[in-house]
């Protein structure tokens, strides 16, 4: 099993181009959301929502709004992920409806909520993404797992995608747009840091 996740690892890459001959089935994408659903969150409060496109004409618009990258239009689908952010203030209630799932007491909610006070005091919308990026990384894999290719993208203009998808920007944030596809060209010489330049032990 160790061997099989490195080699998850080593196959996913931010595919630039993909085979637009190909598209995904469904039970596929399906996959990959799940993956996308069972993530972790802090607290548990999975604070993420999914928005597929697999329309092309509508991709061809989004494109523009993307840096005009062509994984936009070449992918098979493009996941929006949005991060909750107007339903995580404390007086929704959302919050307490989902610890309530996880704790055994009004005690524990109680301790549970005051964790989250101090979340929501600092900034809720960067902890949602924070949370949404977890669960890209997990479809990421998933996908790789199936032999599907991804690519995340954090190069939008967050104002022009949520105006053509018809996003509340007041409600959610667009925390990141993944691609997935089949890739159109050999995969890249892969470049990372060794593991010693990174690690520090105390």
């Amino acid at each position: 099993m160790r061997d099989a996740f490195m080699r998850l690892l080593e196959f996913r890459h931010a595919c630039k181009l993909f085979d637009e001959t190909r598209t995904l089935a469904r039970a596929d994408l399906d996959y990959i959301l799940e993956a996308g659903r069972l993530s972790p969150s802090s607290l548990g409060l999975e604070p993420w929502r999914f928005l597929v496109i697999e329309d092309r004409a509508l991709r061809r618009r989004l494109r523009s709004a993307c840096w005009n990258q062509s994984q936009i239009t070449s992918a098979s689908a493009v996941i929006v992920i949005k991060a909750l952010k107007a339903e995580l203030r404390l007086e929704t209630g959302y919050a307490s409806r989902m610890l309530r799932r996880l704790v055994a007491s009004d005690a524990e909610l109680e301790e549970a909520l005051e964790i989250y006070r101090g979340i929501a005091h600092q900034s809720r919308a960067a902890w949602s993404v924070a949370q949404c990026h977890i669960a890209a990384a997990d479809m990421m894999l998933a996908a790789a797992a199936l032999g599907i290719d991804s690519c995340p993208m954090g190069g939008f203009e967050p104002e022009a995608v949520a105006q053509l998808l018809g996003i509340d920007l007041g409600q959610v944030e667009i925390a990141l747009l993944l691609a997935l596809g089949y890739r159109a060209q050999p995969q890249p010489a892969r470049h990372r840091l060794p593991l010693g330049a990174l690690v520090e032990y105390r």
